[in-house]
């Protein structure tokens, strides 16, 4: 199976190789670092559902073709089915990926939650689930994976649930998954194994990579060789690689980059995942206008060689980025 193909104006384009996600925007709450300087201080529902739309059509009239949401991203998945059925010509070219597994259980509040988000991978859930994603978009996503499955998840291992995937890939969805934490590239090609009557079940993968975490690498180029379609997410680190974050020596060399070329961090940043051979799309989290014009920039950024080697320092051991992720508040 080859990656989902962009349509339209936008192909062939570079912009077709970035896609927008909604997880900054379709609740009031997130770990992004800086995220009280992003969203206004009215965060209703209204107002966000506003701020998904307008980036949406930026967006589009940039020539991103793909879309990124999830059934715990607080009302994003409605926010982008109100989108679509708004404009139909949008519907026709924008592919849809979501996301199942996890249940939104922070009542629309930004902090002071115990808990933001239930996982539960079970057929239990998937089958609740896709009829809610079904709703809200109106229509199936193009792809649908599993959130967020590490080694020890029953998605890799449950034979129900991967009948009820497989009944879903029968109607036309790509069925994957969607990676965290430091064991992602085992989770990664434990998927590649799982096959259904003789055919392999998954076919796309959404996974972490950026500067600071890039030890899914080898995994994603292995299932891209596949044909599987690979999405990376977190290409800037939850915002640890915009400029006004990556202030550190952790940092140096991405800002010594930026300084020698003019470009942005964070473009520098999403342009060193466009440029691994295995990155089909690349995500922007943007949450304003302006973040995502500056991310975009990235399509136009070639990086060679001695730019990626010179940024390769930045790396950290995978369980030392996961324990930084994991500390970061919800606000």
């Amino acid at each position: 199976m080859s990656a989902a193909p962009v349509t339209g104006p936008a192909a062939g384009s570079p912009l077709a190789r970035f896609g927008l996600g909604t997880a900054a925007v379709g609740r009031p709450g997130y770990i992004t670092l800086g995220r009280e300087l992003d969203l206004p201080a009215d965060r209703s529902v209204e107002a966000l559902r506003e701020r998904t739309h307008a980036l949406l059509d930026a967006a589009r009239a940039a020539g991103v073709r793909y879309i990124d949401t999830a059934r715990s991203y607080g009302r994003a998945e409605e926010f982008v089915g109100d989108w679509l059925r708004e404009r139909p010509q949008a519907a026709a070219d924008m592919t849809v990926g979501s996301k199942w597994g996890y249940t939104y259980t922070a009542d629309w509040r930004a902090s002071g939650v115990p808990v933001h988000e239930v996982k539960e991978h079970s057929t239990a859930v998937l089958d609740r689930q896709i009829k809610e994603t079904l709703e809200s978009l109106g229509r199936y996503p193009d792809v649908y994976l599993v959130h967020s499955v590490t080694p020890d998840s029953p998605a890799l291992t449950d034979p129900v649930l991967h009948g009820r995937l497989a009944e879903l890939a029968a109607e036309g969805v790509r069925i994957g998954l969607s990676t965290s934490g430091p064991a992602q590239a085992a989770a990664v090609r434990a998927a590649s194994e799982v096959v259904v009557d003789g055919r392999p079940l998954f076919a796309a993968v959404q996974a972490t990579w950026n500067l600071l975490e890039p030890s899914a690498g080898p995994a994603l180029a292995e299932v891209h060789t596949a044909g599987w379609l690979v999405v990376v997410k977190e290409g800037m680190a939850n915002g640890r690689l915009a400029d006004r974050n990556a202030t550190g020596p952790d940092t140096a060399g991405l800002r010594a980059l930026a300084a020698r070329t003019g470009a942005s961090c964070d473009a520098l940043a999403l342009a060193a995942a466009a440029a691994q051979p295995w990155a089909d799309i690349v995500l922007s989290g943007a949450a304003t206008a302006d973040q995502l014009a500056s991310n975009l920039t990235a399509a136009h950024l070639a990086l060679g060689p001695a730019e990626l080697a010179g940024l390769a320092p930045l790396a950290e051991p995978a369980e030392a980025y996961w324990r930084t992720r994991a500390a970061l508040p919800w606000a």
